[in-house]
Order: structure tokens, then sequence, then C-alpha cells
């Protein structure tokens, strides 16, 4: 009986010993000392999961990450993605982020005032985004802003995700609508497109909204360059050139200066001030504007002071 129990409380603290070994480690920090990159593909079992973690280093005894996987019940629960993993984390923390799938994202940015064309360009060039771009896409559609996506999510989840947010961003913009001269959303995001390409000064979207909500309620032309720009290249490239008178004489619906009212559609993809200027423009009698040669415009009320600003930009420009 002695020997029985002797044998037994050896046992007993050998194992003891033992457990508090495994928890030990299992809660022990790493020796990394820079960030880790590890990518789970989908698909992937605990046993591989383990091995990519040890060849990583991030976890230096796969067996025994896999048995706690096992134990805690998480090795039906590990989720594919890409991880980042910070130095001196521990096994319990590295199969906590696997479990709970919180995977690395990155950021994809579709500038302001960049056609749909150009749009889609910096999507299929995204090297972390995976498959073709299958959804229809119309020039104006995609809301300009910064997209976070994990690795190998689809190119169409960016467009529809740009799509929606346009959607929505459009709708906020026109439920501030302050004026009536604009009929429907649509030519909301029309004018938001061409008051995007004129500035790019915040401070100064609403005047330059006023210039074209008054000229459309008087019954005057647009005359505004980026239309003309539209209608030659179509939105598929940069003109690569300055306006020639010539250009203005283009017979294009997009040639607000031989056409009246609004070019058919946007011509780029107006971020979400140049939508709420649309909607709500500065309460000014301006009708007309040139650049001032100081990186915004000169407004005029009148063609006299209007032409008075033009000498005053082609003066200092000479000058220069």
């Amino acid at each position: 009986m002695f020997r029985f129990f002797l044998i037994l409380i050896i046992t007993t603290i050998s194992i003891g010993i033992l457990v508090s070994s495994v928890w030990f480690i299992y809660n022990q920090p790493d020796k990394r000392i820079n960030e880790t990159t590890v990518v789970i593909e989908k698909g992937t079992g605990s046993h591989q999961v383990a091995n990519k973690l040890k060849e990583a280093g991030v976890v230096a005894h796969p067996l025994l990450f896999r048995l706690a996987a096992r134990i805690t019940g998480l090795d039906k629960k590990l989720k594919a993605g890409e991880y980042v993993f910070l130095p001196q984390i521990s096994m319990r923390e590295v199969l906590d982020i696997i479990s709970k799938g919180q995977v690395h994202y990155r950021q994809l940015t579709l500038p302001e005032g960049l056609t749909t064309a150009r749009m889609i360009e910096l999507i299929n060039a995204e090297p972390n985004l995976e498959g073709n771009i299958t959804i229809e896409v119309k020039e104006g559609e995609l809301l300009p802003e910064t997209y976070s996506f994990s690795k190998g999510e689809s190119r169409n989840s960016i467009v529809h995700r740009a799509q929606q947010a346009m959607i929505k961003t459009i709708d906020e913009a026109w439920k501030l609508n302050k004026q009536n001269v604009l009929k429907n959303k649509y030519q909301l995001l029309v004018l938001a497109s061409i008051i995007e390409k004129e500035t790019g000064v915040a401070s100064e979207r609403a005047d330059v909204a006023a210039v074209f909500i008054n000229r459309l309620r008087l019954g005057m032309k647009l005359q505004t360059d980026p239309t003309v720009i539209y209608a030659i290249t179509k939105g598929k490239k940069e003109l690569g050139r300055p306006l020639y008178l010539k250009d203005l004489k283009i017979d294009s619906p997009y040639n607000t200066y031989k056409y009246y009212g609004l070019p058919p559609t946007p011509i780029c993809n107006p971020g979400r001030e140049a939508l709420l200027a649309a909607a709500n423009p500065s309460q000014v009698d301006y009708l007309y504007f040139v650049v001032s040669g100081e990186g915004g415009h000169r407004f005029a009320r009148t063609l006299q002071e209007h032409n008075d600003n033009v000498f005053a930009y082609r003066k200092s420009k000479r000058k220069k």
C-alpha cells in the first residue's frame, strides 16, 4: 500500500509538473522581435495551420498547438485569411486570433475625380484582390473612398461596396437639397462630377456649385472645360494637352460650350463634399469664375468683372 501511494503521489506530482509546464509554454510569449505575416488558405486543417505557424516562427510547438485547439474545441473554428502577428505573443493568443478570424485588413484608395475607367484600373491593379470584375459599372457610380479588404477578397466586392456607398451618399445629399433647379438625384450626381473636376479647393466648392446652378436657372450654357475634355477622352485616358479653341466646337452632348444644360452623364466619380455642394450651393449670384493662379478661382457676377479677372490672371502669368 505504501508503494502504491508513493507511486500515486509521484505520478500526481509528475502530471502536475507536466500540466504546469504545458500551461507555461501555452501562455509564454514567443521570442520574435518583428511582425510576422501568415496566410491560411481556405480548407487548411489544424495540422497544416500548426505547421505554417511553426515555419513562420510564430509557434514553437505545433503539436501542443494542435492539442490545445482540440481540447478547446477551436480546431473546427480556425478561419482562413491573412494574419499579422505582433512579436512576443503567446500560443494562446495566436489560437484566439485565428479562431476569431481577426484577419489583417489592407486598404485601397479610390481618389475623388477619377473616371470609372481609371478606378477599375486601380482595382484591377491591386495584387491582393482576386477575380475579374463582372459587375457593370457606369460613370459616376463609384464613391471615392478608402476601402478596407482582406487578402483574397474579390474585386467585385470592392466595386459593389463602392456602388452602394455612392447610392447612400447621393440619398443623403439629396435630402439636404435646397434648390429647385436640379430635378432628380441623377442630375445632382452629374453636377457634382463637374464641380469635382473644376476645383480641388474645399472652401470654394459651394461657390462653384452656385455658378452652375445660377446658369442653369437663367438658361445659360455651363461652358465648363472638363465636360469638353470628357467629350474628347470619353473618360478612358488623360487628355495630355491644353484645350484648343477648336475643341470648344466639337459636336458632342458633353460640349457645354455648344449645348445648353447638363451633359447626359457624369464625367467622373465625385466625392461626398462635391455632392453636398451640388445640393447646397452658396447663396451668391456669381455667374463666372476663372483660375486665380494662386491655387483657387476668382468669381464674378458680371461679364465685365469676369473679363477683368481673366486679364489679371493672364497678366500674373506673364510675370512668371
